[in-house]
């Protein structure tokens, strides 16, 4: 049985720690990006630029900066479709992604993946998913080639509440345990799937609980500060790296927009989407550096810039690329088909 496992602690409580300055001007211009990209998207949504499905990131802004600071650029990311941000923090270019959502040949995966389908192997950026639940177990299997290569990396799998109900949740789980596979699972809780609630969903509201009958150690996350997030995910690399196995977080959080670009959101309150917009996580970053002397106005009005520069930039990067060519349809579908053990 692992140290803490059977004992998951709904909000674990750790001595404070201290962030240095370039930790939080780097959360803050992570989120900001992530902030400004998607507004820029929605956007261009709406004048007909994008097609498709478009699920925006936020709200949950803080996630994306605790992966910055907390993991390594070896380990791998596995998660879903609500996926922009993460490839954002990740170092995919805005232009990248940008271009992607345009369908252009510039695009991360050449205009053909769209919003939810974002991956690079050079990012070690597995992608997302647009099925749902389905990077689960890829996840899974991810973190199982780790552990046969002999590598101190782990597989970050990350799922949504509404993800968390598939039966391909528990046999992954089952498995990463049996075999104690670095994988650490994390739920992005942002209080709905699709239009439902997680409380009717379930009797058992909180997510980390699923953990309990594989002796998995969870715990829960406040989703809404970068700090809680990059010291949960600290805590459980430290577990995983050690080779004890896989950990769960499941970190509460809170989408502002609807599930999609279609979804107007009727079914929560004002009220309630207000009360998580007072917690902003980069309205309460920007109060944070400037209330403790962190950072100067100037400094923080510097990456205001930057990013308003570069988010006009990636706008008028993806509307002067190129479409993909209509011969080029079949490509990039399949494996090469120079490998050996391909057969014509």
């Amino acid at each position: 049985m692992a140290e803490v496992a059977n004992k998951p602690q709904k909000k674990t409580k750790s001595k404070k720690v201290e962030f240095d300055k370039a930790t939080y001007l780097n959360w803050y211009e992570v989120m900001l990006r992530i902030r400004r990209f998607e507004e820029a998207s929605l956007k261009a949504y709406s004048q007909q630029k994008i097609r498709g499905f478009l699920h925006v990131y936020i709200g949950q802004e803080a996630i994306a900066a605790g992966l910055v600071s907390a993991l390594t650029m070896d380990d791998k990311i596995a998660t879903a479709y609500r996926q922009h941000g993460i490839a954002l923090c990740r170092g995919i270019s805005s232009r990248k992604c940008m271009a992607e959502l345009f369908g252009k040949v510039t695009g991360i995966v050449k205009g053909k993946g769209g919003s939810m389908h974002f991956s690079s192997k050079a990012h070690n950026y597995i992608g997302g998913n647009g099925i749902v639940g389905a990077q689960i177990p890829i996840g899974t299997g991810v973190a199982l080639a780790e552990q046969y290569r002999g590598t101190k990396n782990l597989c970050v799998t990350m799922f949504g509440d509404g993800a968390a109900r598939q039966g391909a949740l528990h046999e992954a789980f089952n498995m990463a345990m049996t075999w104690k596979l670095p994988v650490l699972y994390i739920c992005e809780n942002n209080q709905y799937a699709m239009g439902t609630s997680v409380e009717r969903t379930s009797n058992v509201p909180d997510m980390y609980k699923q953990a309990l009958s594989y002796e998995m150690p969870s715990e829960q996350v406040d989703g809404m500060s970068p700090e809680a997030v990059h010291e949960a995910l600290t805590r459980a690399a430290e577990h995983i790296r050690s080779g004890k196995g896989p950990y769960y977080l499941e970190i509460k959080t809170y989408r502002y927009r609807g599930h999609s670009v279609s979804d107007p959101g009727k079914y929560r309150t004002k009220e309630e989407l207000n009360s998580f917009k007072d917690r902003d996580p980069i309205k309460e970053t920007e109060e944070k550096m400037l209330s403790d002397k962190i950072a100067t106005q100037k400094e923080i009005d510097a990456i205001k810039d930057k990013i308003k520069a570069e988010i006009a930039d990636c706008i008028e990067f993806a509307e002067n690329s190129d479409s993909p060519m209509a011969s080029e349809l079949y490509d990039d579908n399949y494996v090469q088909k120079d490998y050996p053990f391909i057969m014509d």
